[in-house]
Formats: C-alpha cells, structure tokens, sequence
C-alpha cells in the first residue's frame, strides 16, 4: 500500500512550454499545406525559374550557348518588333475592353431588372459562347470573315456589293476583338450577375418607398454593388488581352497578309521559339510580358480598392 500511494504521489510530466505547443502547431500546418505548396513550385515557381535562367544565356552560331547576363532584356526593350506587337495588343486592350465589358454590364443589368421576357433562357444564350472553344471560335468567324468563301463572299455575291474585307490587314484587330467579345461577354456578364443577385433586396424596396426610379436605383445601389465585380473583370480582361495567341494564330493561315510573325507579344515569343529557333531570347519576351502584365492588373486593382474605399 506504500509503495502504491507512493506511485501516485509521483507528479506527471512537466507541460510542455508554450514555444514547443507553438512549434507543434506550426508544423502541423506545414504538413497540410506542404502538397499545395509542392504542386505549386512544381507547375509555377520551376517554369519561371527556367524561363528566367533560359532568358540569361544566348546561343550563337560560334561558341554555343553562352551566358549574356541581362542583354536579351536590353536587346527585348530595342526592338521594334516586340514594341510594335506590344502597341498593338495595348490598343486592342484600350478599345476591345470597355466595349466587351460595357455590354457585359448592359445585360446583366437586364436580365437583374426582372422586366426581360425569358431571361433564363436569354441569359443560357449570351453565356453558351464561352462554351465553345476558342480555336472553334476562331475557325468559325474566320471562315464567316471570307470574302471569297465565307459569309462576307456570299453577302457580296447576291446582292453586288463589295463590303469590306474583315481579313484585311486595316481590320483584322478590330475583327479578332469581335472573336473574343462574342465569346467571353456571356462570362463577364455571369460575373455582374452574380454580384447583383446577392443585393439585399430591402434596398429596392427602401429605394422604391423613397421614390426612385430605376436609373437612379442602378447609379446608387447596383453600380456601387458591381464595382468588385467589375475590377475583378476588368483583370481577367487585361490578362487576356496581352496573352493574345489562338485568334491571330489561326486567322494567320486564313489571312496570311494581315497577320504578322510579331502580331502580338505572345505570338512573336512563340515564332521566336519554334520558327526561328531563339529560345533564350523567347524567354526573355516572354519574361518581359509576363512582368508587364502583373504590373497593369496591379494597378487596375489598386485603383479600383482606392475607389472602393
């Protein structure tokens, strides 16, 4: 019996300080978030460390490849071509945008109205071209833009008319923006409409009893609702508009006059790489754009934040 209340007279381990609980409970984290964070060095950190590594060499014709240090992004920022590629996706961003996510706005805000005779079924409508993949997309509205084999051909035929050819090198820009606005305007519109779809409905009822009418409802109380929307549509757009690829990609073979090897920084980067075999310089395009765009979508978001504030 001594020896038993002796047992438990014994204290218990000391409790563990609060650093070593800390350290635990970190480390518990690490190992849920360590597949994550493995995935993500794998399909995003690693490929930009390459594209970086790749943009700091250069191969010549005599040597091999040889280490450059920063010439490929001097050489990159001197050329014509990649200036006048990135010119042209800026004015195909400045105009294509607002247009695109103007009349995302429009109609969203007319199916939200509930005075739209068969909004679910117009709503189904606007959004089924994001549906359509963009290389189908492309080939369909190019072969709609022919004049010798398309719609536009065809249109000229049975009425004797010219009309202007969409392919030509004067409106080939303004015909892939149709391209992507026909396709993506359902999506940003799904996107408004989602936002106004979780207003408190007690708003248009205060709004009403005050006697407001439906302008001045949408400039205080839908606008103001949609501006987190808008900014986050107006990012995916800018990313977008300067990955431009597929559309002048395909139209290339069906308007080989009005798409250039360095149409857009995109395409040139990919020329540079498959066409003319300058991967390091590819990279280093590449690179640059992808620097370019982070900078434009951060300052479109810090501007629409400060307005939000």
């Amino acid at each position: 019996m001594a020896s038993l209340s002796a047992d438990h007279a014994r204290p218990g381990p000391p409790p563990a300080p609060p650093r070593a609980k800390a350290r635990r409970r970190s480390l518990v984290g690490w190992k849920f978030v360590s597949p994550f964070m493995a995935l993500f060095a794998l399909v995003f950190l690693a490929p930009i460390g390459y594209s970086i590594y790749l943009s700091l060499y250069k191969t010549r014709l005599v040597g091999g490849t040889q280490f450059v240090g920063a010439q490929n992004y001097s050489d990159a920022l001197q050329d014509s071509q990649f200036w006048s590629a990135f010119g042209r996706v800026a004015a195909f961003l400045a105009v294509q945008v607002p247009i695109m996510l103007g009349l995302a706005l429009l109609l969203a805000l007319a199916i939200d109205s509930g005075r739209l005779y068969g909004a679910a079924f117009f709503r189904i409508s606007v959004f089924l071209p994001y549906a359509v993949p963009a290389v189908v997309a492309t080939l369909m509205w190019g072969f709609m833009y022919g004049t010798r084999f398309g719609l536009i051909g065809n249109i000229d035929k049975a009425f004797g008319v010219t009309l202007p050819d969409p392919l030509s090198p004067h409106l080939i820009l303004a015909s892939i923006g149709n391209i992507v606005t026909w396709q993506w305007v359902g999506y940003n519109m799904l996107i408004m409409y989602s936002a106004l779809r979780v207003v408190n409905p007690s708003l248009y009822e205060a709004a009403a009893l005050e006697g407001a009418g439906q302008f001045r409802i949408i400039w205080a109380i839908k606008l103001p609702a949609l501006r987190g929307a808008l900014v986050i549509a107006t990012i995916f757009s800018v990313i977008g508009s300067f990955q431009l690829f597929n559309e002048p990609s395909i139209l290339k073979h069906l308007a080989p006059n009005a798409i250039t090897t360095y149409f857009t920084p995109n395409y040139y980067a990919y020329s540079l790489s498959f066409d003319g075999q300058q991967f390091n310089y590819s990279a280093t395009i590449a690179i640059v754009m992808g620097v370019a765009t982070m900078i434009v979508a951060y300052a479109v978001q810090l501007r629409g934040m400060r307005k939000a504030g």
